[in-house]
């Protein structure tokens, strides 16, 4: 347990090159690798743990089966050691399907809203694989374009940040834009009082916002 506890930590050291990905060892032969064989340059490795993928710009993916959704409660202690233990930036990638459908609003609000993590829906493996390819290439491509911006990762995933604040009953895609402009993060919206709110999109939606933001912690 000593050396499991220690892994997201190790992790946070990893150095992953630009157009590159780390896997873990346990995904070979997966459609996701099958996947990105051939399209970016994959490494796989033992000893990731926790972490699925590392990418650059200290940057990572944890994925979320549909068999992990059915299975219970054991893909949160794994986020949550990872969140409470690593310096990195999660990504998780969670299969949404027909049969995890149903639990996929429940994960949605433990992710980005408990943890302030990223959160990618994907139908399938190789749905995943095409992800993280565009990541890669974002990134390599920001990356050449100005090397100061890995500083800035979330300008990466900003419409996806995007969608999810637009799933706050009453807030539209302005209202999130402007919402994310002063916050920054989930983490920091939820943590916001009704008066910083209200400075934004006014006394009832603000109201409403906070109401719905603590219903969900």
């Amino acid at each position: 347990m000593t050396a499991k506890q220690a892994t997201p930590v190790k992790a946070g050291a990893v150095s992953v090159p630009y157009g590159h990905v780390i896997g873990n060892e346990k995904w070979r032969g997966s459609q996701i690798v099958q996947g990105l064989q051939g399209k970016i340059k994959l490494i796989l490795e033992d000893g990731l743990e926790l972490v699925d993928f590392h990418l650059s710009n200290r940057s990572c993916i944890l994925y979320i089966s549909e068999a992990d959704l059915v299975a219970g409660n054991g893909f949160k202690r794994r986020l949550v050691r990872f969140r409470n233990a690593s310096s990195l930036h999660g990504i998780v990638i969670v299969e949404k399907t027909q049969i995890s459908d149903q639990y996929f609003p429940a994960v949605q609000k433990f992710i980005v809203l408990e943890l302030g993590m990223t959160l990618l829906p994907v139908a399938s493996q190789d749905e995943a694989a095409q992800l993280i390819i565009q990541l890669v290439h974002e990134q390599s491509k920001d990356q050449s374009s100005n090397p100061f911006l890995h500083k800035k990762c979330s300008q990466l995933l900003e419409p996806t940040l995007l969608r999810t604040v637009q799933q706050i009953p009453g807030v539209g895609k302005t209202k999130a834009l402007l919402l994310l402009q002063k916050f920054g993060s989930i983490h920091q919206l939820c943590n916001a009082s009704v008066q910083d709110l209200e400075l934004i999109v006014g006394q009832m939606l603000a109201q409403k916002i906070h109401a719905f933001l603590t219903q969900t912690k």
